[in-house]
């Protein structure tokens, strides 16, 4: 799967989601997506919604955010009027990106901003941990024929599985699925990155995360797990506020996050016993049969005048048994290499 310029799986695929970490500021996130660049991201990544697009403007209970986030007593209307990108701004933006090397796309949150995404040339779609049960929307996003992004927060076995068959519905196959805790910020002990194999395995997409928690722990087990995608929220500075501020990194914060991933996907390797040049080296400091005592022509080879010792220039350990008890043919030093041609 191909995002933009970036083959999605030659290396992990970081994404900085900007969200609402412009606090309404255009040229707040202008700096932010040059600062992601310097982070060392591969993307960045916008929100496309209105307030009215996302929901309506309602005091009624069901509308009043509750249950432990960092925007309770809200209703959804203020949040997202308070958080969301302006459309006009878009287009900017995704000059900006590009202008930086960065990839640019966006999470749609209806077939409005589908349209308007298109008309940007978005080269992926991301939906939403809260929006993988709108299937018309994924259906829509899935017919354009670009890499669709799936997160999970709030999914359930039956949620992915509808999700993923709409996407096929429409023809289209290029799937991920990041494993995503909806908390802001989530709590590490309910990251459960044992789903990124399980993802892989049971749907056969490409998995990956969208993270939460606070630190870079999460992002580098995912990868070691097999994690092809890291998202994560990226702020200037969270000094200057914001909804997503508390639970977003700074430009200190995702670079040294960054580092940690690309040395984490070094560290992986692959499956091979094959040894590099300085392991081959490294055998220099292995066993090996060495006279350990003078040993005159005639006298018999034993545990006390040969052993298995450092270093590795001598016979395989694995002979010593098969010449204890024999005689030796000429004399030896103390030192010597012990081999076959010399018994």
């Amino acid at each position: 799967m191909k995002i933009g310029s970036f083959q999605i799986g030659k290396s992990v695929f970081v994404i900085a989601e900007l969200s609402a970490n412009h606090n309404g500021s255009l040229e707040n996130a202008l700096q932010t997506i040059k600062a992601a660049k310097r982070s060392g991201a591969d993307a960045i990544k916008l929100q496309t919604y209105t307030p009215d697009t996302i929901t309506i403007n309602s005091q009624k209970d069901d509308f009043i955010i509750k249950g432990g986030t960092v925007w309770d007593g809200k209703n959804f209307y203020e949040l997202y009027k308070e958080a969301y990108t302006p459309w006009e701004w878009h287009e900017q933006l995704f000059k900006c990106a590009k202008e930086e090397g960065l990839i640019c796309f966006s999470s749609p949150f209806d077939k409005t901003a589908v349209d308007f995404l298109e008309e940007l040339n978005t080269p992926a779609y991301k939906i939403a941990s809260f929006e993988i049960t709108d299937i018309p929307l994924i259906e829509y996003a899935a017919s354009k024929g670009k890499p669709i992004i799936l997160s999970t927060g709030i999914a359930e076995l039956e949620d992915i599985e509808l999700a993923i068959d709409a996407c096929k519905r429409m023809g289209n196959d290029q799937i991920a699925l990041l494993k995503c805790t909806s908390s802001y910020p989530a709590p590490i002990d309910e990251a459960n990155m044992a789903m990124i194999p399980e993802f892989k395995n049971r749907f056969g997409v490409i998995p990956g995360l969208s993270d939460h928690t606070i630190g870079s722990t999460v992002p580098i087990v995912a990868t070691t797990l097999g994690a092809k995608i890291i998202e994560k929220h990226f702020i200037l500075d969270r000094s200057i506020g914001g909804p997503d501020a508390s639970f977003s990194m700074d430009e200190k914060e995702f670079t040294e996050m960054v580092k940690a991933v690309r040395e984490a996907e070094k560290a992986i390797g692959e499956v091979s016993y094959q040894l590099t040049e300085k392991q081959k080296k490294g055998k220099d400091f292995s066993r090996s049969l060495y006279v350990v005592k003078d040993i005159k022509k005639g006298e018999a080879i034993t545990e006390d005048n040969v052993r298995s010792i450092r270093p590795g220039f001598g016979l395989h350990p694995k002979y010593l048994k098969t010449h204890l008890g024999t005689t030796a043919n000429r004399n030896f030093e103390k030192g010597d290499r012990f081999s076959i041609d010399k018994v």
